[in-house]
């Protein structure tokens, strides 16, 4: 008994018709991105004559200062740059430059219960921000951001207020992280 080889040529045309425009397109793609443009998942555009960032301490102006916001959110914006690009952190004069203060702490009741008392409250922080590109001065900005989260009202500000500050501290520094790299 003798076997033959029968192919299928069914299969054979659907691979030279699918398989093979994905295989170049994907090699396409991948010698375009080593020949200067920059991708990266997080959305980020940043050029790759861009190399390094700078973030300066944001002093907190509000008329409300909380200790250690300032500090907490300058390193927020910080990490996020180093984790969601491939920037060097420098000290001053970098490629990219941030720099601005905190100009509201704010708490204030938003939901009002029948009994007219505040059943929520809301923490609210705002930062003014000034971006500057080196290469790219069409890019620069001066942008006030703010970010809130609530609390119910029978909680103290005292016992909230760390795990508060870390979630705003996170959108803050997500919202000028898209608006300074992200160009939709």
């Amino acid at each position: 008994m003798e076997l033959k080889d029968k192919s299928f040529p069914g299969i054979r045309r659907m691979f030279r018709q699918l398989v093979l425009p994905v295989i170049v397109v994907v090699l396409g793609m991948g010698i375009w991105m080593m020949q200067g443009c920059s991708y990266s998942f997080t959305g980020a555009s940043i050029s790759p004559t861009v190399k390094s960032i700078s973030v300066s301490y944001l002093p907190n102006n509000a008329l409300l200062v909380q200790p250690t916001l300032s500090r907490k959110l300058t390193e927020a914006i910080r990490d996020k740059f180093t984790n969601q690009s491939n920037l060097s952190l420098v000290g001053s004069n970098g490629d990219l430059n941030i720099e601005g203060e905190i100009t509201g702490y704010t708490t204030e009741p938003v939901a009002i219960t029948g009994e007219q008392q505040a059943a929520l409250q809301r923490l609210k922080v705002t930062v003014n921000i000034r971006f500057t590109n080196k290469q790219d001065e069409t890019q620069n900005f001066e942008t006030s951001f703010s970010r809130f989260q609530d609390y119910n009202s029978k909680q103290r500000l005292a016992d909230v207020e760390e795990s508060l500050i870390e979630i705003i501290n996170d959108e803050l520094a997500q919202d000028i992280f898209n608006k300074a790299v992200v160009n939709w």
